[in-house]
């Protein structure tokens, strides 16, 4: 079994923003299992972080920008592409500008960094979604596609609109393919779209020491190509980049036709959207597991711990102190290690959509946090050594609400402890309706006695 990779060691480099022109430095930290690859901002208040997740993106104009609030981090596709190539899977990036250096328009400068902090494996697996079913995004003259696969390969036609400097080129990833023939490969622009692009404030970091230009049939460049198909290949970069954002190695291939980070995106998106298929499918259409109780092997008792495979409402509420009206858990679907799935059933007759909106009934979204909050509890509250006590909601972390939850709506509530240490547990989670997410939260508890 392949296990997950950080980086070895802290490293720096500094250089000019692309789109931003701004000096900047970045920095690539290590980071503990099962932390993705995050953004962090050290030159705004508090320090905060952007996670690598395509319901993070903001805007997909000539790079990939992602952003919360008035927080942005832009052009990070090469970074996150560095980061596919060498399979590492946690990484903090910190950063003190909105924009990351482009150093030569490749993604080479990442690579020397990550060669130089190393790649160290980490406790635990690595799980690689295999996507299930062929998926399609088409816009306007781009086609992207990504079909079952057992590696992650990338089968990509460039070319503008007037086919130009068409170019094909097809790679099975890894950490060999993309150090040689993908990393080194340049950003590029036809000279006609550069006026467009300064009119709308990009690229003021811009120069042919960090970018190849197209005019008319020359391609004007401060050293030959590096490949005769250079352009192809940095779009399959991007590609990979982008794919990312869906916050698991991506198996399957993909097949692109004019390319875009628009199109990237939305195809990320959708593999996201096919990864909670299966689970809301198996919600919806078959009949919960058996109750399995809790049984104490006697031999060995003073390691008992409940592992049910699921819970219903009258063993819930032996291990939540929480009653009605703020039983946020109806019932537990499936507990496996540090996962746990739920379930709560929205319906009208809850007491809060009277002031709610009493026309325009909405779940308050404090509550689907709280719904979290007690699912990561059961968590902790389900071993042995810690049944009886209660599970005091201390922080909340990275708190998204996207979309309304209305009566007659059924939330599947997904958590993962994170951590356990002593009377400390930590806990991401989410909330989705029909495979949608609409909310998620990371949350801080602490276990006390009654």
């Amino acid at each position: 079994m392949a296990h997950q990779q950080t980086l070895g060691e802290p490293v720096s480099y500094s250089g000019v923003g692309l789109h931003s022109g701004n000096r900047v430095s970045v920095t690539f930290l290590p980071a503990a299992p099962n932390t993705g690859i995050r953004f962090r901002r050290i030159d705004l208040e508090g320090k905060p972080e952007l996670e690598a997740r395509v319901e993070n993106v903001c805007d997909t104009t000539r790079s990939t920008t992602l952003g919360r609030g008035n927080l942005r981090v832009h052009t990070v596709e090469h970074v996150l592409a560095t980061f596919a190539g060498f399979q590492i899977d946690n990484a903090i990036v910190e950063l003190d500008s909105n924009e990351p250096p482009v150093g030569d328009g490749s993604a080479r400068p990442y690579c020397q960094m990550v060669e130089k902090s190393g790649v160290v494996a980490q406790s635990e697996p690595r799980e690689p979604y295999r996507v299930a079913e062929p998926l399609e995004v088409q816009k306007d003259d781009t086609t992207i596609s990504i079909f079952p696969h057992d590696a992650l390969k990338i089968s990509c036609t460039s070319a503008d609109k007037q086919g130009r400097f068409t170019q094909f080129c097809s790679v099975e990833i890894s950490p060999e393919i993309w150090k040689r023939d993908l990393a080194p490969a340049r950003t590029f622009c036809f000279y006609e779209e550069i006026e467009f692009l300064i009119k709308n404030g990009l690229i003021k970091g811009g120069s042919l020491e960090n970018a190849v230009v197209i005019r008319d049939d020359a391609v004007l460049t401060t050293e030959p190509l590096r490949f005769t198909d250079e352009f192809v290949r940095h779009k399959i970069l991007d590609i990979l980049g982008d794919l990312t954002l869906v916050g698991r190695p991506v198996l399957g291939h993909v097949i692109a036709v004019k390319p875009s980070h628009t199109a990237n995106c939305e195809l990320a998106r959708r593999i996201e959207a096919q990864m909670r298929k299966p689970l809301v499918k198996a919600q919806a259409f078959v009949p919960p597991p058996p109750l399995k109780s809790a049984q104490v092997p006697a031999s060995n008792p003073g390691h008992a711990t409940r592992e049910p495979l699921a819970v219903d409402i009258l063993d819930l509420i032996k291990i939540l102190p929480h009653r009605y009206p703020f039983l946020m858990v109806d019932r537990v679907l499936k507990i496996d290690g540090n996962k746990l799935t739920a379930l709560k059933n929205v319906t009208i007759n809850e007491p809060y959509f009277q002031g709610h909106f009493p026309n325009h009934p909405v779940m308050p979204g404090v509550l689907q946090l709280e719904a979290i909050a007690q699912a990561a509890g059961i968590l902790m509250l389900k071993q042995a050594e810690n049944f009886g006590k209660i599970a005091y909601f201390m922080s909340a972390e990275n708190v998204k609400w996207r979309k309304p939850v209305r009566p007659g709506d059924r939330i599947v509530i997904e958590v993962e402890l994170t951590k356990s240490r002593g009377k400390i547990g930590r806990a991401k989670g989410t909330c989705s309706v029909e495979g949608e997410v609409v909310s998620e939260a990371e949350v801080t508890f602490m276990l006390m006695e009654k």
